[in-house]
């Protein structure tokens, strides 16, 4: 019997408009500018082709060079301005809404634990990238 993953939810509410936010989201001009958890971290590159069946990377780095992954999964659920669902290619799932307020858009994401790291510390990290989501959007 297999075991069902845990989940984990992190959340933000950036102060702009879902059509920004979705672009900011999804543009890889923008994810290289905020998709990382620390300062001594960066994105040096960023692909996505954004609709279901689509595939997407991320490559995330310390920039003294010690460290690099790429991040990606394919889309099984894109509706623009809502949702995006896609699975990592780990096999995760990730699930992110965005709830449009007119000036304000909170986004949700609920992602599947992967079993090396606590679950506090994944949050947190995860967490530290919407936050740096948030201030990119804000801040542009």
């Amino acid at each position: 019997m297999e075991t069902q993953a845990q989940k984990i939810t992190v959340e933000t509410t950036v102060n702009a408009p879902v059509g920004k936010v979705w672009e900011y989201f999804n543009a890889p001009e923008h994810i290289k500018q905020w998709c990382f958890a620390a300062d001594d971290w960066h994105a040096p590159f960023s692909e996505n082709d954004l609709k279901t069946g689509g595939k997407f990377t991320t490559t995330m780095a310390a920039k003294d060079g010690s460290f690099s992954f790429d991040f990606g999964g394919v889309y099984s659920n894109v509706v623009p301005e809502s949702l995006i669902e896609y699975g990592m290619t780990d096999g995760r799932t990730v699930k992110v809404t965005f709830e449009d307020h007119g000036d304000s858009t909170t986004v949700t994401e609920v992602f599947d634990a992967e079993q090396t790291n606590p679950a506090d510390m994944q949050k947190a990290g995860w967490q530290a990238i919407l936050d740096n989501f948030k201030k990119h959007v804000e801040a542009n």
